[in-house]
């Protein structure tokens, strides 16, 4: 069963706030018939519905139940507050539950070091990387920056008054992406004026409400605004253009910054689970991937295929947390 990004937006969550930064939604099954109930799983969504981490977990999850990879079903729950930090929290007080997975990314590696938490990502049991994904840099319609040497351009000359904004903490990829392009376009990232915003619908209301100026984020979250017309894109970072509705998007490179950039989505399971269930649950994310339901999504959502396992991804998550360690180092925000 394929979801197509149209059939997402219009899908409504039923959400309830539970305390000042927490907001948990949560769906059960993608309509097949249950299977055995002890081999339910949940899946947990590091932030808002429609956001990148969502769309990511909820295409793979569809994919496994249409194939019934699992034997059982998924309850999807998103867990909004702190960037990441409130849902990897919860993961870590998970230990032993050999049940639950989430979803993370280089946001929540950012997000335990803006928020001091005691424990780090690959403190939990590393699954599989499953994506990378390209950042874009939009503006409202009306914005006066109508290509990216524009807004180069009013950001050389200063950059305290031009706010820029992104849907992850300092640390995430959108508050890392505009720091590595201000440096390489030589503006102190020290000086550049960011915004964080708890994921792609409040990023969303802040650029159409002028709270900012410029957006930093992946561009499969705003497809319709873009579409529409209220949200227009300076300028991708990936080495290549993206395909689909982003094909007429140039990249960085072509506009003469020499600059690549690009996020990446995987699976955790809790700490403390055994070596044995650990490769159960790396077996379902390796038949998931093989097949053409999954490779569908791949290409509908623009994702970049980036598959790799166990201690693979383990060593990967390492060589991330020490690339935004350095990075707020160099910042001067650790």
């Amino acid at each position: 069963m394929r979801v197509s990004a149209s059939v997402r937006r219009r899908t409504r969550w039923v959400a309830a706030a539970l305390g000042v930064c927490l907001l948990t939604v949560s769906v059960t099954g993608c309509g097949v018939t249950r299977g055995d109930p002890s081999k339910d799983l949940t899946m947990l969504i590091p932030n808002s519905p429609g956001g990148g981490y969502d769309q990511t977990g909820r295409a793979a999850v569809a994919v496994m139940e249409a194939e019934d990879i699992t034997g059982g079903t998924f309850e999807v729950t998103n867990i909004m507050g702190a960037g990441g930090s409130v849902a990897l929290t919860r993961l870590m007080n998970a230990e032993g539950d050999d049940n639950t997975l989430m979803t993370v990314g280089l946001g929540v590696v950012g997000s335990s070091y803006s928020f001091a938490l005691p424990h780090k990502l690959q403190d939990a049991t590393p699954l599989a990387q499953l994506i990378e994904d390209q950042e874009g840099i939009l503006v409202p319609a009306d914005s006066p920056f109508k290509t990216i040497d524009d807004f180069v351009e009013a950001w050389q000359r200063d950059p305290g008054k031009i706010p820029v904004g992104g849907g992850s903490s300092p640390g995430g990829p959108d508050h890392l992406f505009p720091m590595q392009l201000a440096s390489t376009v030589g503006v102190d990232p020290r000086d550049v004026l960011y915004v964080p915003y708890d994921g792609g619908g409040p990023l969303t209301s802040a650029l159409l409400g002028h709270k900012i100026d410029v957006g930093f984020s992946g561009l499969g979250e705003f497809e319709g605004q873009i579409e529409a017309g209220e949200l227009r894109v300076l300028a991708v970072s990936g080495g290549e253009r993206m395909t689909g509705f982003a094909k007429e998007f140039p990249t960085l490179t072509e506009s003469g910054i020499d600059l690549v950039f690009t996020n990446w989505r995987g699976v955790m399971a809790p700490p403390g689970i055994s070596e044995e269930r650990r490769e159960e649950l790396i077996a379902y994310l390796r038949e998931m991937h093989a097949s053409p339901e999954w490779q569908q999504a791949l290409e509908d959502n623009k994702w970049i295929d980036a598959f790799s396992t166990g201690d693979e991804f383990g060593d990967f998550l390492a060589e991330q947390d020490a690339r935004v360690s350095q990075t707020l180092e160099e910042l001067g925000l650790l």
